[in-house]
């Protein structure tokens, strides 16, 4: 990432600091939101749009597009700029959103989601990136923890707005209610954040991001896949699994030949970033766990509701 300096921090005005800071606060919630406010709509969805047997694929969709368009969003943005990657990632995520909205099937939903996914790729990574730059070393811990509670408290409250929404409206407005707050943060943002300079002549690591997409795919279809559609002891299993590993060694190894490497594997010497990027990849497995166990509850008591083959391979009391 582009190191933050005390000379960027003080090119922003105190108002234009409040400006993108509130607008980045929005965008935070937004993205936090969105992980979690789908999983209590997903019944309504069913019986509105049939395709029980897909459900899954609406979250894994989200979560697929997300994870791979992550690190580059990082990346470009240290070659183009935040403003233009933020603005874009944004952009798409309503754009992916409205559709999410009027969809009119299930198989056009999961399409929609995979779309936001790649927007909401950008969401985090770039407005934590963004406070960096904003503020000097010495501030950062304060407003990083502002966005932390924020990020916490939208997780939370996800499945339960998501069932006000549902009940009291539809089901669509669990995707629609991101229209609204995400163009004030949209404008907020493109009013007061600086442009930034682009670099002469980027290299992009197109290599590296072909073979970091391929490996995240493989995995993410590998553990949504077992148990249910795909068995423990299966060859395709085992397939999967090799030649995911195979794939995520190639990037390693293109990462260290790669003049301009789209994720810098020097940062992990340093014991602080190793340690609390530990901590949250801990923390996403046991957020995204419980979202696996819920959707799952959710799968069984559709079935059960609606007379049919239980779809859950795990039994829950």
């Amino acid at each position: 990432m582009q190191p933050a300096s005390t000379d960027i921090a003080s090119a922003y005005t105190p108002w234009a600091r409040i400006l993108v800071f509130v607008g980045l606060i929005l965008t935070m919630v937004m993205a936090a939101l969105d992980q979690s406010i789908v999983s209590t709509a997903l019944p309504t969805v069913v019986s509105d749009l049939g395709g029980l047997a897909h459900m899954s694929w609406v979250v894994t969709a989200f979560m697929l597009t997300s994870t791979i368009a992550t690190p580059l969003y990082g990346k470009l943005s240290d070659m183009f700029g935040r403003r233009p990657l933020l603005g874009f990632s944004i952009g798409a995520f309503l754009v992916a959103s409205l559709l999410c909205g009027v969809a009119q099937s299930m198989w056009q939903l999961i399409f929609f989601r995979g779309l936001q996914g790649i927007g909401a790729g950008g969401l985090m990574t770039l407005s934590q990136t963004v406070i960096g730059d904003m503020v000097t070393p010495q501030q950062r811990g304060r407003y990083q923890g502002l966005f932390t509670g924020a990020f916490a408290v939208s997780s939370v409250t996800g499945p339960f707005l998501g069932g006000v929404l549902t009940s009291a409206l539809s089901w669509r407005w669990v995707f629609l209610v991101n229209l609204p707050v995400g163009l004030l943060a949209f404008t907020l943002i493109m009013l007061s954040l600086p442009a930034g300079g682009a670099e002469s002549k980027p290299r992009i690591d197109y290599l590296g991001a072909i073979l970091l997409s391929i490996a995240t795919a493989g995995f993410l279809l590998l553990f949504n896949s077992l148990g249910t559609s795909l068995s423990w002891t299966s060859p395709l299993t085992f397939l999967l699994l090799g030649g995911s590993l195979a794939v995520f060694l190639l990037f390693i190894r293109q990462e260290r030949r790669a003049p301009e490497p789209l994720v810098s594997l020097g940062l992990l010497r340093i014991a602080d970033f190793s340690v609390c990027v530990a901590a949250t990849g801990v923390m996403s497995f046991a957020m995204m766990g419980y979202t696996f166990i819920f959707r799952q509850k959710t799968a069984k008591n559709i079935s059960r509701n609606l007379h049919l083959p239980s779809l859950c391979p795990i039994q829950f009391r």
